[in-house]
């Protein structure tokens, strides 16, 4: 069965274009040390490129999805990929970290809007078939990130202003591909940022929420601290997140499906999470040597897919409220919240040591385990976990 026939035609538009967008937080990874040594940065300056972005993203999110019932959902995919085409160019003129991070911060505006609306779009052309949709969605995401950092990697061997121009060229073409095969979806009712918010008096809606900043921390603190502990050129960095990146899909799409059928949602779940502290607390004791975190590093990539894959799916049927407004307040705790990642384990790198991050991160991943479990009957999953 070909793509075509199993997937409406917009939810491979958007999936395309998610993987488009998601090149930008892949592809700033390998050059992160090439820019640090070059404006003289240190760990935690430079760390500010990927936390203005996750903040400013967590942010937006909040209005995303109140803005798209009003000017349409296409009009606010195509708003967020050329935000990001504008500010990812002129990211490629910055003289200075601090103007890096600030619009770095106003690019993560722009994949706000983009990444809040794809997602309500993939499932709400996908009936009966969401689970799919949804694993198809976070496959485009994590073959994005996968992506940036290879071709972050080699344009960064040549200059690290490459990446960025690379990017905002890959944008503009996005938007033509989005502006031409998309049409507009049937909207949902019209909502305020405070409908958003609302949405956090469902419990089950807090619980996932928490357990997604939880594990966000972790997942950013592999993500954007690492490259800074290798010691590797920008090529080899690319080749390693890409290996990571790959996994990523794989575990998105192949492995959660497969292992929320066998075990049920909650053990899969659980088991990621108690999966992902053990691989942080590995590369805390690893003593910095190069091959074992790598090694970490790109196996971190399977697991971190499927707890992806999983949390999205819970954000989207926890609760009665639209698909938009669980969205957006699941993604607006959960980088708010990891957004404090790279510059926490930047500091505590540069002050305490180099794999010190590794346990901090791998006690907020538990905590976020305990949560799930402590807090489980608000997910919602009676149904699907009674047949395992």
């Amino acid at each position: 069965m070909g793509l075509r026939s199993k997937y409406h035609p917009a939810v491979l538009a958007t999936a395309l274009a998610t993987f488009v967008c998601f090149l930008g937080i892949g592809i700033v990874d390998p050059i992160l040390p090439s820019i640090a040594q070059t404006m003289g940065a240190s760990h935690f300056m430079v760390e500010l490129l990927f936390t203005s972005y996750l903040l400013v993203m967590g942010g937006a999110m909040l209005f995303a999805g109140a803005l798209a019932t009003r000017i349409g959902s296409k009009k606010t995919l195509l708003l967020g990929l050329g935000i990001v085409a504008v500010f990812a160019g002129a990211c490629a003129l910055a003289s200075s970290v601090e103007t890096l991070a600030i619009l770095r911060g106003i690019w993560g505006m722009g994949n706000a809007l983009f990444t809040t609306t794809a997602l309500a779009i993939i499932v709400g052309v996908s009936a009966g078939n969401s689970e799919a949709a949804i694993s198809l969605y976070e496959a485009s995401l994590g073959f994005g990130i996968a992506c940036g950092p290879l071709i972050g990697g080699v344009l960064g061997e040549q200059s690290w202003r490459f990446p960025f121009a690379g990017t905002s060229i890959l944008m503009v073409v996005a938007f033509v591909f989005v502006a031409l095969t998309i049409s507009e979806p049937e909207s949902e009712r019209r909502q305020t940022v405070r409908d958003v918010l609302g949405a956090f008096r469902h419990s089950g809606i807090r619980t996932n929420a928490v357990v997604g900043l939880l594990y966000t921390f972790g997942f950013f603190t592999l993500l954007a601290y690492t490259p800074l502990v290798l010691g590797l050129g920008s090529f080899q960095l690319g080749l390693v997140f890409f290996g990571w990146g790959t996994l990523v899909i794989v575990g998105s799409a192949i492995l959660s499906p497969r292992l929320n059928q066998v075990f049920g949602t909650r053990k899969t779940t659980a088991g990621g999470l108690t999966t992902f502290a053990l691989i942080l607390c590995v590369m805390w004791l690893s003593g910095g040597a190069t091959n074992l975190l790598v090694a970490l590093v790109v196996v971190a990539g399977l697991v971190c897919g499927l707890l992806n894959a999983n949390l999205t799916t819970l954000a989207m049927g926890v609760s009665g409220h639209s698909r938009s407004m669980a969205s957006g307040a699941f993604n607006s705790f959960r980088f708010v919240g990891g957004a404090f990642a790279p510059i926490t384990a930047g500091y505590i790198g540069q002050h305490y040591g180099a794999t010190v991050p590794y346990a901090l991160a791998t006690a907020t991943v538990l905590v976020g385990l305990f949560v799930l479990l402590g807090r489980f009957s608000e997910f919602g999953f009676a149904q699907s976990e009674a047949h395992h």
